[in-house]
């Protein structure tokens, strides 16, 4: 009977060793690949914020090609940013990116308050169309939709209530 129990009592350690040596295993492997999945994604997001970062120096060094519309200073080069970022990073780097671009360009005097709700509308659907589409001439449409049409009709209250320009932004910003 001494050696049954003796048995049995060793036969239910190694049972619960085997347990615990399993779920030991298995939480490293799972700690692995959580650890690799993690670096990966941050991985991604340095390249993105790395790619973020020179299209935000693109679109301030390039602030000179400016032309002056009205209250406006068009700038053809964010266009270009827009869809750059829209197809490369997606429509949150876009519309993060032109909004920063469009503050450090008022910030250097080199562009207006109407900056802002045009690139950012031109990013916000040029980077949706492509994000679903994955189709590039969809990316164009939706930055010049976005920029043209929805930006300026999103000017109009920065026109008339920021800037204090009723008449202009009538005649400026809503296409009669």
């Amino acid at each position: 009977i001494c050696t049954r129990v003796f048995i049995i009592f060793f036969h239910n350690i190694s049972f619960v060793h085997g347990l615990l040596t399993k779920n030991i295993a298995y939480a490293i492997i799972l700690e692995e690949f959580n650890q690799r999945r993690f670096l990966q994604m941050n991985k991604i997001t340095t390249r993105k914020l790395a790619i973020a970062g020179v299209l935000i120096a693109v679109g301030v060094v390039c602030s000179p090609l400016n032309f002056p519309v009205g209250a406006s200073k068009c700038f053809p080069v964010q266009h270009l940013i827009n869809i750059i970022a829209s197809v490369f990073l997606g429509p949150f780097y876009g519309v993060i990116m032109a909004f920063i671009t469009s503050l450090l360009r008022l910030a250097t005097g080199m562009g207006t308050l109407l900056a802002f709700p045009g690139s950012m509308c031109g990013a916000l659907l040029s980077g949706v169309l492509y994000y679903y589409s994955k189709k590039l001439y969809l990316a164009y449409i939706g930055e010049v939709i976005g920029t043209g049409i929805i930006g300026g009709l999103l000017a109009y209250p920065v026109a008339a209530f920021v800037l204090g320009n009723t008449q202009a932004a009538v005649f400026a910003f809503v296409v009669p």
